[in-house]
């Protein structure tokens, strides 16, 4: 009788407070900037910067654990009179990409991420760094398809309950260095601008995508005492 009247009050208490639940998921879009780097931008931040967007999912394991799912749209461009370096024949070139990507990655917040259980020490604002896998698709004469790797770091806030923003900044390694050439050419291009081929961990292109985010959660997650996983 007594387990009875606890979980009796256990349901009223949570059904008389879902404002302030708990959620699994997130779902929301995000806008920003894009910029390149690889032969035709060495170590310039925000270079020739483009637009990025797109929209997100995330499934949310606990206060400190996430994973996440995106699909991104954006720009990117960059020119060789700009990378400081002198190419053979003194020979310059641009170049111009939209691209598509689609990935996924684990976050880490570094503060356990909640508008309730203060028991908890949990903050409505967590620093959080992310790590993944993705696959990056590019048009043009000459067409780009290949796996990324992207890693970084973000903040988000809990506006309120069910409502979040957030701010990322992250890098994507590509497995090739011809992201930056868009035609077919069979003269000098950015692919092996020296004639020194390149490998895993040497002249392999790059990108970078720096979002602004809104999302809202859906998906209760009821308290277990009554019931429900």
């Amino acid at each position: 009788m007594h387990t009875s009247w606890t979980t009796l009050l256990c349901c009223l208490f949570v059904s008389a407070a879902l404002h302030a639940q708990e959620y699994r998921y997130e779902v929301g879009g995000a806008v920003g900037t894009s910029f390149y780097m690889g032969d035709a931008n060495r170590s310039c931040l925000y270079l020739h910067p483009g637009f990025a967007g797109g929209l997100l999912l995330r499934y949310n394991m606990n206060l400190h654990w996430a994973v996440k799912a995106n699909i991104l749209a954006g720009t990117l461009s960059g020119n060789s009179a700009d990378s400081g370096n002198n190419f053979p024949y003194g020979i310059n070139h641009t170049f111009r990409r939209d691209f598509v990507e689609a990935g996924a990655q684990v976050e880490f917040n570094f503060w356990p991420f909640s508008d309730r259980y203060g028991y908890l020490h949990t903050k409505r604002v967590t620093p959080y760094l992310l790590a993944g896998v993705g696959i990056t698709g590019a048009a043009g004469g000459r067409s780009f398809l290949g796996t990324n790797i992207p890693f970084g770091a973000g903040l988000k806030y809990k506006i309120r309950n069910r409502v979040n923003i957030g701010m990322e900044f992250s890098m994507r390694k590509l497995f090739a260095d011809d992201f930056d050439v868009t035609e077919d050419e069979t003269e000098w291009n950015l692919q092996h601008p020296y004639g020194i081929r390149s490998s895993l961990l040497k002249n392999q292109d790059w990108y970078s995508i720096t979002l602004i985010y809104l999302t809202w959660d859906f998906g209760l997650r009821l308290d277990p005492c009554c019931g429900n996983k």
